[in-house]
Formats: structure tokens, sequence, C-alpha cells
């Protein structure tokens, strides 16, 4: 049985309401330890496993996000939001095939959702880009 002593009590939602608040002001940090909180009091929170997927790859911690999107999988796997975030987490990787994958199934659960049609945007304007070193710009 796991030990539970040191989980704080949290009225309602609050950690995880605080931890969308902290992700949508762009402070990613900040949401990643408040969505990592909620899980020790929720575990198998889908809402703030997916929370924690998305802070993490925004941090580029993708180790840790597939951690969350691997115990998602089963559950919300085949929800546009699962299929929006994990293919965003590909195209922040740079594996723009996998992703367009990803944003495709979204695409055809629901044509008209916004994130996924920002998210094919996206993807279409990362191709245009090439793909260059961390040293390729030193000297300039």
């Amino acid at each position: 049985m796991k030990d539970t002593a040191n989980v704080a009590y949290y009225p309602d939602d609050e950690l995880l309401v605080s931890a969308k608040v902290q992700f949508s002001e762009g402070n990613y940090g900040k949401s990643f330890r408040m969505f990592e909180q909620a899980l020790d009091v929720t575990p198998k929170d889908p809402a703030a496993l997916l929370g924690y997927a998305a802070s993490a790859d925004m941090l580029r911690r993708f180790d840790k996000a597939d951690v969350a999107y691997r115990k998602l999988r089963p559950t919300i796997g085949n929800r546009i939001e699962y299929l929006n975030n994990y293919g965003y987490s590909l195209l922040l990787r740079g594996d723009l095939v996998s992703a367009r994958k990803f944003f495709l199934k979204a695409y055809e659960k629901d044509p008209a959702n916004p994130v996924t049609a920002n998210n094919l945007e996206l993807l279409r304007n990362s191709v245009n880009y090439p793909k260059r070193g961390r040293g390729d710009l030193k000297g300039l």
C-alpha cells in the first residue's frame, strides 16, 4: 500500500486549476510541479496526467512526458486531446511524420476542432524551416 502521509489535502481541484492557469501563462516549471502534486493526490487523473505531459514537453523533459503518455494511452488514447498533445510532443521533438499521423487522427474525429487546425498549420510551417545543429549559428 502506498504511504500517503506526506500527501497534502487539496479541496476540490484547486491544484489542477492552479496548474492549468500556470500553464496558460507560460510558467511551465510551476505548472509541471503543480501537476506533479496533483498526481500525488490522484495518480490516475487523466487531466492531471495530460497537463503533466504537456508541461514536461514544454520543458523538453520528454522522458517524463512519455511516462504520462504511456499511462494515458489505454484510457484516453483515442480522444482528440490526447492525439493533439502527443502529436505536438512529437512535433517538438522534430518527428514531423509521426506528429502528422496523430494530428490527422484528431482531424478525422473532429474536422472543425481549432486546436487540430492550429497544430496542422504549425506542422506545415515546420516543414519550411531547415533543421540545424546547435552550433550552426555561432560566430554570427
